[in-house]
């Protein structure tokens, strides 16, 4: 071989080298969008449905969702806390922001999704009007929902509570009371299976469609909708809340689908994101 040709030969090889290094240089130093799983924490009822349809949706965005469903408020943001759930979609903000105050949960929402407007449920009247002096009322027993349960009651004009008392009044804060009603704090799972021994029960709605019960139908008052301060959010983590995977969670339920399944199957019940 000529020496041009050999000096050819080295060149041509010693440039394919270089190419090959530089492609395994760019395909090492490219972020991949790896598929992920995440746990998502919910409570059973409608919401199955409503994450069944994200979990679809999901897959096709390289995210697979595991659903964990609880019956408790109290355990999901446990579960999250302590790294056995990646993300739980089941809370109002003022229920979240109880209890990270309480608990010292370091968690964060992430995104909105539905409202869900608290309602007023009774076995023994049809009207709000018809509550006898001296009616036994049930209300959630915790922090946040009660209140939300008094400043309903409050809207329909049963009850005053004292000014200042924002989202978290208590019984304690009622400073007017004609009817002289009686409150029982109860757990909000319970509330449905009690209604029986109340004359009426204030009940949030995953537990009363549950029970069986229709907003809108079978409440005598329902909370209005418009410019409701408890959506529900999706929360992870704090560590977690610039996550790839968290995008990708949250364009799972903030979509036209969803919007389009609350809207047939549950037209009126869960005013959306």
């Amino acid at each position: 071989m000529r020496r041009d040709d050999l000096r050819t030969s080295v060149r041509n090889k010693l440039l394919r080298w270089v190419v090959r290094a530089l492609a395994l240089w760019v395909a090492s130093s490219t972020p991949t969008f790896a598929r992920d799983r995440v746990k998502l924490g919910i409570i059973g009822g409608d919401s199955e449905i409503h994450w069944a349809k994200a979990k679809e949706i999901a897959a096709r965005d390289e995210l697979d969702i595991e659903l964990v469903v609880f019956s408790d408020y109290l355990l999901p943001n446990e579960a999250l806390a302590a790294g056995d759930l990646d993300a739980n979609a089941f809370q109002h903000r003022p229920f979240l922001d109880n209890q990270i105050k309480v608990r010292g949960y370091k968690i964060v929402p992430v995104a909105e999704t539905i409202v869900t407007p608290i309602g007023l449920y009774s076995r023994r009247v049809k009207a709000v009007g018809e509550l006898k002096p001296g009616a036994e009322l049930g209300i959630p027993n915790d922090p946040s929902n009660g209140g939300r349960a008094l400043l309903l009651l409050q809207a329909q004009g049963l009850i005053k509570l004292k000014d200042g008392v924002n989202l978290l009044p208590t019984v304690f804060d009622v400073i007017e009371n004609p009817k002289r009603l009686k409150f029982h704090e109860l757990d909000a799972a319970q509330l449905p299976r009690s209604l029986d021994d109340l004359d009426a029960a204030v009940i949030n709605t995953n537990y009363a469609v549950a029970a069986g019960l229709t907003p809108g139908k079978d409440s005598i008052a329902v909370e209005s909708a418009v410019a409701n301060p408890y959506n529900n959010v999706i929360v992870v983590r704090e560590t977690d809340r610039n996550a790839v995977w968290v995008a990708r969670l949250v364009r799972a339920f903030q979509n036209d689908a969803i919007r389009q399944l609350l809207k047939e199957q549950f037209p009126g019940q869960f005013p959306a994101f």
